[in-house]
């Protein structure tokens, strides 16, 4: 179980520089929440009304596993996958029978995609638009099966904290997603009253 934990620490230390720079570009003239591509608000809102979770955490999230998807390469050294980074054995399911410690198992891109063999092995996987697949690649689908992941494992219940560290084992990673998060609601608020007073 360490393994998947250290492979995943390492590629987070190695992108951190990437991720630091990013921050650095951020203005200070604009909201954080401007830098949300405008096509995934409706997914992530959608996936979050389903699981009841902050729309505005799965776009940190979202934001920190692949800047919104714009990572040139989505595979981690440690074998997570697609938008969200998803170990192949969490999307299908952990009890599938070639998942050991590392996460990857040896799953085939049809088991991968079936939403009857994600059930089976009791994956998180989700087939979100309805094409009969559940695609850890497809982005609805990862944000929607990130969306299912968090709310189970604390989300649903308020503890907010506790799923995000489920989700890949790093406090650093916490840290990077709740100042994401905290930036994102803050955004909305400071909108919100401004919406309002108009």
């Amino acid at each position: 179980m360490l393994v998947p934990i250290i492979l995943f620490s390492l590629y987070y230390i190695t992108n951190q520089k990437t991720m630091n720079d990013v921050n650095v570009q951020h203005s200070d003239t604009k909201n954080f929440i401007d830098d949300i591509p405008g096509e995934f608000i409706p997914i992530y809102q959608a996936a979050g009304e389903r699981y009841d979770v902050p729309w505005t955490l799965l776009a940190a999230h979202h934001r920190v596993e692949t800047r919104f998807s714009k990572m040139e390469v989505m595979v981690s050294p440690a074998g997570a996958i697609g938008p969200m980074q998803f170990m192949p054995c969490t999307f299908v399911g952990w009890q599938h029978p070639t998942c050991g410690d590392l996460g990857r198992g040896e799953i085939s891109d049809q088991e991968l995609t079936d939403p009857e063999v994600i059930d089976q092995y009791g994956g998180y996987g989700v087939d979100a638009n309805a094409d009969g697949k559940a695609d850890p690649w497809d982005v609805e689908d990862a944000i929607f099966s990130a969306a299912k992941y968090l709310s189970l494992h604390g989300v649903k219940e308020g503890n907010v904290e506790k799923a995000v560290f489920q989700y890949n084992h790093s406090e650093e990673y916490v840290e990077t997603v709740l100042y994401y998060l905290e930036k994102y609601e803050k955004d909305l608020k400071e909108e919100s009253v401004s919406t309002s007073m108009e």
